[in-house]
């Protein structure tokens, strides 16, 4: 009953939006993203830092909640704010590494709304690690992005400025909608904020190209027949991103790339394949007796 509740609400929606709606499976996309359930994907990570590649962990949290339009917060209680309710998928991505004798923790999350046919309206990214700890969140408003930036580093600082660009972040949460929605040639991108958390570059708009071509070997246990390979390569600032994705719905990542440029020409390739999937409502499963599910996911 809920289930189908959940339907109803996304159909009728998804015809009164003012701004109109997404080019996708209305469907398939309730059936998928309403059950009260998120997408839990587990990754073999080998993550480059300070010149040396690491293995390490990364995990992808897919699910959709209700967002507050005006707080640009998850809301506690959607029926009682149901005009400021807005539905959005929401991405949590970690990595997990150690370098050395410390270890790094990254977290990303991303919230693009499924209704209105506008980018994520907000982004945050963190990074810990023995050294400190940072923050950056970019806020939607009037179409641009109210980025701050909270940095341990001297020549960072806290900063606080406008971007007028897409995220490279809200990609990844397009992709699970529908890949054509995914702009594609010349586009002015936001780069990922952990990323730029590696790199220390200046947090700007960098000109990319962006494409979809056929995968031309196989990730996380599928097929390369199976996938289809999202590119972004940016013209001046040092990155490509791949993410291998499965052809059909729900376009399943089955893992992704992310190339360093450096500045003597060498490159460095980070790359994340995935070793296990789960649907499940993980929010309520936080007893001893649900750490066997972290095995299931193939967790250390």
């Amino acid at each position: 009953m809920k289930k189908l509740l959940y339907l109803s609400l996304f159909i009728l929606l998804a015809g009164c939006t003012s701004g109109g709606s997404r080019n996708m499976d209305y469907d398939a996309f309730g059936a998928y993203w309403f059950q009260g359930k998120a997408e839990i994907n587990s990754y073999n990570l080998e993550q480059y830092r300070y010149g040396e590649k690491r293995d390490g962990e990364a995990v992808l949290i897919f699910v959709t909640e209700d967002f507050s339009r005006k707080n640009q917060v998850k809301l506690d209680n959607p029926e009682a704010n149901e005009d400021d309710a807005q539905k959005v998928l929401k991405l949590n991505l970690t990595k997990k590494f150690v370098t050395g004798i410390y270890p790094y923790s990254m977290m990303l999350s991303v919230f693009t709304p499924v209704y209105d046919h506008v980018p994520a309206v907000k982004v945050t990214a963190s990074v810990q690690e023995w050294c400190g700890q940072t923050f950056t969140q970019l806020n939607r408003k009037s179409g641009k992005y109210d980025a701050r930036l909270f940095s341990y580093f001297e020549q960072e600082s806290d900063q606080h400025f406008t971007l007028d660009a897409v995220p490279e972040d809200n990609l990844w949460t397009v992709l699970r909608m529908n890949p054509d929605l995914v702009p594609k040639g010349e586009v002015s991108l936001i780069p990922a904020l952990l990323d730029q958390r590696l790199t220390h570059e200046p947090l700007k708009a960098q000109e990319a190209d962006i494409e979809i071509i056929e995968a031309r070997e196989s990730m996380g246990g599928m097929p390369a027949a199976n996938l289809k390979v999202l590119e972004v390569t940016y013209k001046t600032y040092p990155r490509i991103l791949r993410i291998f994705y499965t052809t059909a719905f729900p376009y399943e990542i089955a893992g992704w790339e992310e190339v360093h440029k450096l500045k003597n020409g060498q490159e460095e390739t980070s790359r994340a394949t995935r070793k296990a999937k789960m649907i499940t409502d993980y929010w309520t499963k936080n007893r001893n007796e649900d750490e066997s599910l972290r095995r299931e996911l193939k967790l250390e």
